[in-house]
């Protein structure tokens, strides 16, 4: 697999130009991007997601969560290539499972369905995977980044949490849990996700660094939920994140043996690139 970075030259000749999406004035990829939107319910949120979506994209796969709404009829109406899949069991983490299993793109894309992240940012993505990086995860905390919807509680926790991981595994996150990553679709056979519920981007950050791969942080702006009330409960999944965090082994003698560059972390300063 390929990653290609190359400028969109307008009087570039038609058959090339073709081989490449057109991301920018600056930038075209060769690589094909899906988008996976977990959902439940998000029936009146999902217009202001899809709004900010590049047309560039391969494909978004929509997992929906048994919604009682009209979720699914909403996801079609706004892009009508929509690939719906039925989520089998309960659970973010089961639910992104379910959606990476029926991407096609060499690059995948995890964004939330509550209105929360900005579409206009996979651009930032999508750049430091071509640009060498395995793993492009998302950051609230890095210069650049910001939130305005955590409580001071799960600020604290949030923090706490990352320095846990930090310690524990040799990483210098700025971020623990956050739902706005993207990946070459190869990362997935080395990370193996087998939890069901919001620590799975936990799960998902620990396992990167453990298996060498190569991160960049992305800031990353996170705004509020549009409407309705977030599943999230701050002290329940904190423990289970925790759980995860204690659960995992560091295979810190493996990173040792790596001799020439740090697989652990990249941290974008200022904007991204």
């Amino acid at each position: 697999m390929s990653s290609v970075l190359q400028p969109a030259a307008a009087d570039q000749d038609p058959p090339a130009a073709r081989k490449y999406r057109p991301v920018s004035s600056h930038l075209a990829i060769a690589p094909p991007v899906s988008v996976v939107i977990p959902a439940m319910n998000e029936a009146e949120n999902l217009p202001y997601v899809f709004k900010t979506l590049p047309d560039w994209i391969h494909e978004v796969v929509l997992v929906d969560g048994n919604s009682t709404d009209n979720t699914v009829e909403v996801a079609r109406e706004l892009w009508s290539d929509v690939k719906v899949v039925g989520q089998r069991g309960k659970g973010k983490g089961d639910a992104l499972r379910s959606g990476f299993e029926a991407c096609t793109g060499d690059i995948i894309v995890m964004v939330d369905a509550d209105g929360s992240a900005d579409g206009n940012e996979i651009v930032s993505y999508v750049s430091a995977l071509v640009s060498g990086a395995d793993f492009a995860k998302g950051s609230r905390f890095a210069n650049g980044g910001g939130t305005d919807d955590m409580t001071f509680i799960r600020k604290l926790g949030n923090r706490v949490l990352c320095a846990v991981v930090n310690h524990k595994f040799g990483a210098r996150y700025t971020d623990l849990c956050y739902g706005y990553n993207a990946f070459w679709r190869h990362c997935l056979d080395k990370i193996d996700l087998d939890c069901t519920g919001f620590e799975v981007e936990t799960l998902m950050n620990i396992r990167v660094v453990k298996a060498g791969l190569k991160v960049q942080e992305i800031p990353s702006h996170e705004y509020l939920r549009i409407h309705g009330t977030s599943n999230l409960r701050a002290v329940r999944d904190g423990f289970r994140v925790l759980r995860v965090i204690l659960g995992e082994r560091s295979n810190r003698r493996a990173l040792r043996r790596r001799p020439h560059h740090s697989p652990l972390l990249d941290t974008v300063r200022g904007k991204a690139s």
